[in-house]
């Protein structure tokens, strides 16, 4: 008699609590983006990441524009944007993001990518020519970046400053000790440099850190104190949600009153604004960090 392997089922996912149950996308003004997004061949990564705000964002009329294509580089084990090989680099998309600002009505633009490493500039030839793109067409409008860390290479970083973004954001994510295993391309003093660089050119600059992902809270708490001393004037901190059953596990669900304390504890270390809850994202309420 032949035995047959025993299956093991899959874990099941922790059922999220109720602070963080959000409402699906729905309404006119979120199908109508949607629509113009696809007729002008552009990425958001609000559709990409999957953020929960997408509801909230696209029905005001705002979205977060993704540069540079779908296909990461990378592969990090928190994010839901696929990995592989990216195509050619379109040298007309930064007119089409510019045009749909427009389009849109934007008043404050928030721009990002994924990474582009097989690039010899890493994709910044196509950031800078974006940036002024969309200045050029919409004079009035403010522009947030969410920019790749480069490599570190603050020759490629320069190409971003010199188009003077109003606000640079680069994510650090999470703390250094957990680098490895969720941003295993990735280096903490690279992240640092990007940020550095950027304040000590005079933009205003943004960084965001998620939770649940294992990290201590005194490592935490040194991270925010490291990005202070770096020249961080914006600090937003959100709860991981674990965007597929191929991804990191969520390890904990942080109460709503922890992100409060981290908030009051983030503007005492010196922070400009820190934004702080469980559904928190790098461009919520982006249009009042300027």
């Amino acid at each position: 008699m032949i035995e047959l392997p025993v299956v093991q089922p899959a874990p099941a996912r922790t059922p999220r609590p109720e602070w963080l149950k959000v409402r699906i996308p729905t309404g006119e003004t979120f199908q109508m983006l949607k629509g113009m997004m696809r007729s002008k061949e552009l990425h958001t990564v609000c559709e990409e990441a999957r953020c929960p705000n997408m509801a909230e964002c696209w029905s005001a009329g705002t979205a977060t524009f993704m540069i540079l294509g779908d296909t990461c580089t990378r592969s990090c084990g928190f994010c839901a944007i696929k990995t592989g090989r990216p195509g050619t680099v379109d040298l007309e998309e930064p007119m089409r993001v510019a045009e749909a600002v427009r389009s849109m009505g934007v008043k404050h633009a928030v721009i990002t990518s994924v990474d582009r490493d097989e690039l010899k500039d890493a994709g910044s030839g196509i950031w800078g020519a974006t940036i002024r793109a969309v200045r050029g067409v919409n004079p009035g409008t403010t522009i947030e970046v969410l920019i790749p860390d480069f490599r570190g290479k603050l020759d490629l970083l320069q190409t971003v400053i010199d188009a003077r973004p109003d606000v640079l954001n680069h994510n650090t994510e999470t703390v250094p000790s957990l680098y490895r295993r969720v941003r295993p391309q990735a280096k903490y003093h690279w992240t640092l440099s990007v940020l550095q660089e950027s304040k000590r050119q005079g933009l205003n600059t943004k960084t965001g850190i998620m939770l649940g992902l294992g990290e201590e809270r005194e490592e935490l708490l040194k991270t925010m104190r490291d990005l202070v001393e770096h020249g961080v004037d914006i600090l937003t901190l959100g709860q991981y949600l674990q965007p597929t059953k191929e991804h990191l596990p969520v390890e904990r669900f942080v109460h709503p009153d922890e992100f409060n304390e981290l908030r009051e504890i983030g503007l005492e270390m010196g922070f400009r604004i820190v934004e702080s809850g469980p559904l928190v994202r790098s461009s919520y309420h982006a249009e009042r960090h300027v």
